[in-house]
């Protein structure tokens, strides 16, 4: 059998199912080719995962420090722990000595 009658047989083929040839030239397009395609909408769905994880991340990044910002205004004790701990406040008669750890 030579290549151009097995051409000739494939294409009779597909003369007989034409619905069937375009439904799958259908579906190739639209899953790689398409702008909006099905490859496109996966990479935006998993954008939008990812960005609704950092959103709630943020929220709660937000509710803690307004519960530790109010704590700070409304205690003097708490104020004054938080100076010492993050910013190495000291008192005029104090010495402050950081540890490191290697």
């Amino acid at each position: 059998m030579t290549i151009y009658s097995r051409i000739n047989k494939f294409i009779s083929v597909a003369w007989a199912h034409k619905t069937l040839c375009v439904v799958v030239i259908y579906i190739i397009w639209i899953v790689f080719f398409d702008p909006n395609g099905f490859l496109t909408q996966m990479k935006i769905r998993k954008s939008i995962h990812s960005l609704n994880a950092e959103k709630q991340y943020y929220l709660e990044k937000i509710q803690n420090d307004s519960i530790m910002n109010y704590e700070l205004r409304t205690n003097d004790d708490n104020l004054e722990k938080f100076a010492r701990g993050q910013y190495f406040m000291k008192a005029d008669d104090e010495d402050v000595y950081e540890i490191v750890e290697k």
